[in-house]
C-alpha cells in the first residue's frame, strides 16, 4: 500500500513545479490542494518563456499526459536564437538552419510562455484544485500532520506538505538552515507590448526566437512570448546592497533610462526602445543560488520542491526543468507500494534531487561567469557554434 493511501497532500505553491506534483498524484486518486497567493488564474504570470527539456520538463508532461496540448501549444520558433554586440551587429543565428519543431531529439527544447504552460496544468486538475488568494504564513504540528495558516485567516489541515513555494520559500526553515547566496549578478526585467508596432528594430533583430546581446560584462537577454509581447533581461554584475540601498527607483522609467544610458553607455540605441516602452513597473532580480553541498536530515512528512529546495541562477534554462522533474520524482516515490513511510519516500527523491540540483546550479553559476565576463561574446560564439547541430 502506498504511503499516500487515505493521506491528503498540500502543495504551497502553484508554479510549474507544485501544479505539476498536483496532476501527477490526482491521476493516480490521491486528495491534493494547491494553495497559491495569486488572487485567481487570471494573475499575470511574469517572466521570460520557458524552454522545456526532454529528459526532465518534456519527460514530467508525458507522465501527466499533456504532451498532446503542449505540442499544440508552444511557440514554434522561439528556440531559435540570434547572438549579438553591445552594437546590435548579429554575429550569430541558427533561424535558417533549426527546424520549427524536433520532437524525439535530446537537444530539441521548445518554448512556451509561462502563462500558456500554467494554463495548460490548471486545466488538467479537478475543478477547486487550487485555493487562491492563499498566502502562506506559518504552519504547526497537528496529530501527524501539519495546520497551515494563511494571511486572509484560514487554516487548512494536511498529511503531507510539499513547498514550492519559489526561491523565498516560507516553508524551507521548516525543513533546512540553508541559505541561498547572492550570485554577484543583478537583473532587471521588462515586458513589451505591442512589441512589432513599438519596438520594431528589436523585434527585427528577434525574429520571434530569442536574442542574446553581450558586451563590456553585461547582457541583454530578450524572448519572444505570446500575443506579440516581448520579455527581456538586463543582466549584469553588481553588489548586492545597490538594489537594497534603493539607490535607483524601478518604478519610475525616466530614472531607470538614466541608469541605463550611465551603465550601458556604450551599447547601441538600438536597445532604448526597449526601456523606453517597457510595461511598469521595471522588476529587480538580484539572482541567489543554494549552496551547491546544501544537505538537510529528512522531515516525516515535508519536503522541498522547485526553487523552494534549490534555486538557482538561469543560465543553463535548468530552473522549471528542475521543479518538473522534482515533481515527477516524487511522485513516483510517493506513490509506489515499496515505501511503508513518508520517510522512506522523501529519502529515496532528495538524495536524487540534491545531487542533480547540485549539477544544475555549478553549471548555472559558471555559465553567468562566462556571460558577464570581458570576452563572453567569443566564448558564447564558441559554445553555441560547436552546437550548432544540436
Amino acid at each position: 500500500m502506498m504511503v499516500l493511501q487515505d493521506k491528503t497532500v498540500a502543495i504551497v505553491g502553484g508554479g510549474p513545479g507544485g501544479l505539476t506534483l498536483a496532476k501527477l498524484l490526482q491521476q493516480e486518486g490521491i486528495r491534493v490542494k494547491v494553495y497559491e497567493r495569486d488572487f485567481d488564474k487570471n494573475a499575470r504570470v511574469q517572466g521570460a518563456p520557458l524552454d522545456l527539456h526532454d529528459e526532465s520538463g518534456l519527460a514530467a508532461l508525458k507522465k501527466a499526459g499533456l504532451m498532446t496540448v503542449f505540442k499544440n501549444s508552444f511557440m514554434k520558433g522561439a528556440d531559435r536564437k540570434t547572438i549579438t554586440n553591445e552594437q546590435a551587429e548579429v554575429f550569430y543565428s541558427d533561424h535558417d538552419e533549426k527546424p520549427e519543431e524536433n520532437f524525439g531529439c535530446g537537444h530539441f527544447r521548445p518554448e512556451i510562455d509561462r502563462g500558456t504552460l500554467r494554463r495548460i496544468l490548471l486545466d488538467s486538475l479537478q475543478p477547486q484544485t487550487v485555493i487562491w488568494n492563499s498566502h502562506f504564513l506559518s504552519m504547526e504540528r497537528q496529530g501527524a500532520g501539519w495546520l497551515l495558516h494563511f494571511k486572509d485567516g484560514n487554516s487548512a489541515y494536511a498529511d503531507f506538505v510539499v513547498a514550492a513555494d519559489g526561491a523565498n520559500s516560507k516553508i524551507r526553515p521548516y525543513v533546512t538552515d540553508s541559505k541561498p547566496f547572492y550570485s554577484g549578478i543583478m537583473m532587471v526585467e521588462g515586458t513589451v507590448s505591442h512589441a512589432s508596432r513599438k519596438v520594431p528594430r528589436v523585434s527585427s533583430l528577434l525574429k520571434g526566437g530569442k536574442i542574446m546581446a553581450f558586451g563590456n560584462e553585461r547582457n541583454i537577454l530578450i524572448g519572444q512570448k505570446e500575443n506579440d509581447e516581448i520579455g527581456y533581461y538586463l543582466s549584469f554584475r553588481w553588489s548586492e546592497e545597490w538594489g537594497e540601498q534603493g539607490l535607483y527607483d524601478f518604478a519610475d522609467r525616466t530614472t531607470v533610462l538614466e541608469w541605463f544610458e550611465k551603465e550601458y553607455y556604450d551599447w547601441s540605441p538600438v536597445w532604448h526602445e526597449l526601456l523606453e516602452n517597457t510595461i511598469e513597473p521595471f522588476i529587480l532580480r538580484p539572482i541567489f543560488c543554494m549552496p551547491a553541498d546544501e544537505d538537510w536530515k529528512i522531515h516525516e512528512n515535508v519536503t522541498l520542491l522547485g526553487d523552494a529546495a534549490h534555486v538557482m541562477p538561469p543560465f543553463a534554462g535548468e530552473g522549471v526543468n528542475m521543479a518538473m522533474l522534482d515533481a515527477l520524482e516524487l511522485s513516483k516515490a510517493l506513490l509506489t507500494d515499496k515505501h511503508t513511510k513518508f520517510t522512506q519516500a522523501i529519502e529515496v527523491y532528495e538524495k536524487s534531487m540534491k545531487k542533480r540540483a547540485a549539477v544544475a546550479a555549478l553549471e548555472s553559476l559558471e555559465n553567468g561567469e562566462r556571460m558577464h565576463s570581458q570576452n563572453a561574446l567569443k566564448m558564447m560564439l564558441d559554445f553555441f557554434s560547436s552546437h550548432s547541430n544540436a
